[in-house]
């Protein structure tokens, strides 16, 4: 049959339809013996349609670690009959769907083997003796528990130990859960806010953050060595020899959210009402407990409450979208509460809404979250004497170069040091593991005791990165993701739920507003506006576009826009960038386009999505006694015509 279907993969390609990449790929996986009859009779139904932009979207690439890990289509936009199954009526389909491009049983299995390949060869290289350790939490999508059991079962058929989680778990918690058990690896098997049909596999190392270089570029060498021969045999799943982990791992991580509060006294000088709503996600199983630990009784959008991979309730089950949060601003208005929070599937992004000076609810972007959380922790640190009244630059403020440069002139006013990233939240992971090693080896080196850091308080390691390294204050991301404390090396919704109500409730007490609050900031640093402008490109087609406006931009920089000239462009893939530590940042396709005017914007390939992003940054000097609300409508209107101009100039070197 095998070759009726090589004969069939011919044909559509000499008629010019299936690209020759994607013929190669689907000529590999018919020849390797791996597929099972399932996948074959898949394969078999979709070349006899002729559906050759399936079949391209499928199969023009491998599958690949991006700065999210793996992650794509799971589910494809045309699923055969035997993939889809009795999808219409159970809401999931029967199976994942086949391609080298996808995300199914084949990827996943390859992935994993690569991975514990590359965990094997690091025991050997560092002289551990005991067996690879892997832990692997899952959200709530489609095959995210078939997955997440498939990964175990490879990994302990390999001789390793795999541990899962009885049911869906935040990204967080694995990142955390990884530290707590001097693991070797993490996995989380999500797709973030990605729309229902994808899904991903998610890289960790044993200091919790996502993989980096070396071990990334290490991994995907072991995974692209994998050969597709003999993946049959680890497609069945053993879980004879997997540990299903108890509710400790729960509590431990539950507790370590509730610390980031540093100050919860505020919760007993007023009653602050929350809207919560997981959006179909482990919210439900992290955040609420953590804020019932605190004291806070929250109102959950029930219709959103309980785990649904389909997301049904939304367009798209990411907080930074505003229609996702009307539900819950509609339970907020109808009862009157004073905020309410949205976490994402996996729980590793937040987004808010609070009250505006005419009690309407009203969301604020995540660069303006970030603003005010950032502003808060550091002045409490200060108040608590945690950190100098002056500040210092062995306290640190970690965010990426697309995140807000208003929370860069916070941390100056503070007298904190600043150190930008490139996007991806593993960069700030990667400083955080730095910081550490950092603080350790120099205590250690002064002292002779090895330090345990993972007993440390919170209080003890401010006090430990201050004198030997650098203490990380505070820290986050453009798109909605924040870490309080570096006890979890990613992005943790449920700990920035927690601090979010600690700054609510400390406002309140005071009779001040949110809003009220960050205008004070603007009074201070100036008036500061961000807009996010995208295009989408999708399949083999839309990744070319993406590629032709990556390479424009390198090899004929723009000089203009509006009649405003280009005042300096930086070419992040060829420019030797510096930190303040003085850490050479990895070359990226990433630019920086400032103008005359002081606006600036950043274009860069997603690593997740087929899109193309350009982060627009304005701002404007407030003067004393201005008007602010002038001030910010003048803004607005030059950020907006200026990303219009941005966004046409891409789209016609999309077709250049």
């Amino acid at each position: 049959m095998n070759q009726d279907l090589t004969a069939s993969v011919d044909e559509l390609e000499k008629a010019g339809g299936l690209l020759p990449a994607a013929a190669s790929n689907i000529r590999t996986w018919l020849s390797e013996g791996f597929l099972s009859e399932v996948s074959i009779a898949s394969l078999s139904e979709l070349l006899e349609s002729g559906n050759a932009d399936e079949l391209n979207n499928r199969f023009y690439r491998e599958i690949a670690f991006g700065t999210g890990g793996m992650r794509g289509r799971t589910i494809g936009a045309t699923p055969s009959s035997q993939e889809r199954g009795d999808m219409d009526t159970s809401g999931s389909p029967a199976h994942p769907g086949v391609g080298s491009n996808m995300l199914n049983e084949y990827t996943l299995v390859r992935a994993t083997l690569g991975l514990f390949a590359y965990a094997q060869e690091h025991h050997d290289r560092e002289g551990i003796a005991e067996t690879p350790k892997l832990v692997i939490a899952h959200d709530v999508r489609h095959f995210s528990r078939f997955f997440c059991e498939l990964a175990a079962s490879v990994w302990s058929k390999k001789g390793g130990k795999a541990f899962i989680f009885a049911g869906p778990r935040s990204t967080p918690q694995l990142s955390f859960s990884v530290r707590h058990l001097g693991a070797t690896c993490g996995v989380v098997i999500t797709a973030s806010h990605n729309p229902p049909h994808d899904n991903g596999f998610k890289a960790y190392f044993s200091d919790g953050g996502q993989v980096v270089p070396p071990n990334d570029t290490g991994i995907i060498e072991k995974v692209q060595a994998t050969p597709f021969k003999g993946l049959q045999d680890y497609i069945g799943v053993d879980l004879s020899k997997v540990v299903e982990l108890g509710p400790e791992l729960d509590e431990a991580y539950l507790q370590n959210v509730a610390q980031s509060v540093i100050d919860p006294s505020v919760f007993r000088k007023t009653n602050l009402n929350v809207v919560f709503t997981p959006i179909h996600g482990t919210g439900g199983v992290a955040t609420l407990p953590a804020l019932a630990k605190l004291g806070l009784k929250p109102l959950v959008v029930e219709e959103q409450k309980e785990f649904d991979g389909s997301f049904p309730t939304v367009k798209s089950p990411n907080p930074e979208n505003a229609e996702a949060l009307d539900l819950a601003i509609k339970l907020a208005e109808e009862n009157g509460y004073d905020i309410l929070m949205a976490t994402d599937p996996d729980a590793d992004r937040m987004g808010v809404a609070v009250r505006d000076e005419n009690g309407e609810m009203v969301l604020i972007t995540g660069n303006q979250i970030g603003v005010v959380m950032a502003e808060y922790r550091i002045s409490k640190l200060k108040e608590m004497g945690w950190i100098p009244q002056e500040g210092g630059q062995n306290c640190v403020l970690v965010k990426t170069f697309v995140t807000s440069p208003l929370q860069d002139a916070v941390a100056r006013r503070h007298g904190i040091k600043v150190v930008n990233t490139l996007t991806g939240f593993k960069w700030i992971g990667e400083k955080l593991r730095i910081y550490q090693d950092e603080a350790c080896a120099k205590s250690e080196a002064e002292t002779g005791i090895a330090l345990d850091y993972d007993s440390l308080s919170l209080r003890e390691r401010a006090d430990l990165l201050q004198k030997y390294s650098s203490f990380y204050v505070f820290g986050g991301e453009e798109s909605y993701g924040y870490l309080p404390n570096d006890t979890v090396r990613d992005k943790d919704a449920n700990a920035a739920c927690a601090l979010f109500c600690e700054i609510a409730a400390s406002l309140k007490a005071q009779g001040r507003s949110i809003l009220e609050y960050l205008d004070e900031v603007y009074r201070k640093d100036g008036y500061f506006l961000e807009s996010l402008g995208q295009i989408v490109y999708e399949g083999a087609a839309g990744s070319a576009k993406i590629a032709r406006i990556l390479e424009t931009y390198r090899s004929n920089p723009p000089q203009s826009f509006s009649g405003t000239a280009v005042s300096k462009f930086t070419d992040f893939g060829k420019e030797d960038v510096v930190d303040p530590d003085g850490k050479l940042v990895p070359k990226q396709d990433l630019y920086f386009v400032e103008l005359e005017n002081g606006y600036r914007y950043a274009v860069r390939g997603s690593g997740t999505e087929p899109k193309i992003k350009f982060y627009l940054f304005g701002q404007s000097p407030v003067s004393e006694g201005g008007d602010l609300s002038a001030v910010k409508e003048q803004t607005r209107q030059t950020l907006k015509d200026l990303q219009e101009a941005v966004l046409a100039d891409a789209r016609e070197r999309a077709e250049s």
